[in-house]
């Protein structure tokens, strides 16, 4: 299953995005704000590389109070009203919008997202999991579907229609990478990795061309040499995934090719010794760094850098379940680019 926390499920309902806060009427609360942010972090901000896109999964937790937002807020309320404090944050240029994986959203509720934050912002969307299933999980949220083969598994028409179309009407030029993740399958489900690679293929081929596309595995068996060769040709970016049954970052970009790819395209989501829900409950509420993996985001940082002096973009978004906080593995994040940069431009002068 893909990450997720129980503080956001409001946004996996399927429903239309809420229409942002058109301003306050008598009785109704003062709007969440930005947190004041240190002098270094806004240095920091003012520092990151213009091709580097740094940010969260999400932007709905109450425990971002002080890092992000300005007071503690209930998660629904984020949901409709946080992100404009969000974007605000000096180091924070982009963000994950999960609930389309769950199902897909019209191009009004893409709009309404893109009218609460800067011209520079991007967003990272998941595209809707019918694409990415081979067999419906067994799982009671699928109904009459469970373990039941997907006929919309890796179906162009209904990606170009359901999700492609309303992504790029929505977002125009704040549209980042659209990401199809393949959670954790049996290979034997999509008639094993060479015909997979085929189909996958075929599939991105036919895809209206113009958006940033990313390729999201879960399988360590799809890495391989004929799946780096499909992704280029048709300009797909692979995704660098760090999830605790995913090789290290560096092996995952060798493999996949991923600083000749279009962008840099990494998701932080898990260290390599917990699962979700472990994760989850070591590191709520998400207010502070618990279990620093330096050399993760060391490999990350090299990769960035890497890529940022190609000329190409960076993508990156980091998960709570990371390190305990999001905001915080960002900020620590972005100090270590801009010191590396530095460090090689003192080198080459």
């Amino acid at each position: 299953m893909p990450d997720r926390d129980p503080s956001q499920l409001d946004l996996f309902t399927g429903a239309p995005s809420p229409t942002p806060p058109r301003g306050r009427r008598r009785g109704q609360e003062e709007p969440v704000g930005p947190a004041e942010q240190p002098e270094e972090v806004r240095v920091l901000g003012e520092q990151l590389p213009a091709g580097l896109f740094l940010g969260t999964s999400s932007w709905t937790f109450p425990g971002w109070k002080g890092l992000v937002y300005d007071r503690e807020t209930p998660a629904a309320r984020l949901s409709r009203e946080g992100l404009g404090a969000y974007a605000h944050h000096p180091v924070l240029r982009t963000v994950g919008v999960d609930r389309t994986f769950y199902a897909p959203i019209p191009a009004s509720a893409f709009a309404d997202y893109a009218a609460q934050v800067p011209a520079g912002f991007r967003f990272l969307v998941k595209a809707h999991e019918a694409c990415t299933l081979a067999r419906w999980p067994v799982h009671q949220r699928y109904g009459d579907l469970r373990g039941q083969s997907n006929d919309r598994f890796l179906d162009a028409a209904y990606a170009r229609d359901l999700v492609v179309a309303p992504f790029v009407e929505g977002l125009g030029e704040k549209a980042g990478p659209l990401v199809f993740q393949l959670p954790p399958q049996d290979p034997r489900d999509f008639g094993g990795v060479g015909p997979f690679v085929e189909r996958l293929h075929a599939f991105l081929a036919a895809l209206p061309r113009g958006p940033l596309y990313a390729v999201e595995l879960r399988n360590e068996s799809l890495l391989t040499e004929a799946l780096a060769q499909a992704l280029a040709d048709v300009g797909a970016c692979p995704v660098l995934a760090v999830w605790k049954d995913m090789p290290p970052v560096e092996l995952q970009a060798v493999r996949t090719r991923a600083l000749q790819a279009p962008a840099l395209v990494v998701r932080w989501m898990l260290p390599p010794n917990l699962d979700y829900e472990e994760a989850r409950k070591r590191y709520f509420p998400f207010n502070r760094l618990v279990d620093e993996d330096v050399r993760t985001r060391e490999a990350i940082s090299r990769a960035s850098v890497a890529a940022l002096r190609a000329g190409r973009p960076v993508f990156v978004t980091l998960n709570n379940k990371a390190e305990g906080s999001a905001p915080l593995s960002a900020v620590q994040l972005a100090r270590s680019v801009i010191l590396r940069t530095k460090s090689i431009a003192n080198v080459e002068s």
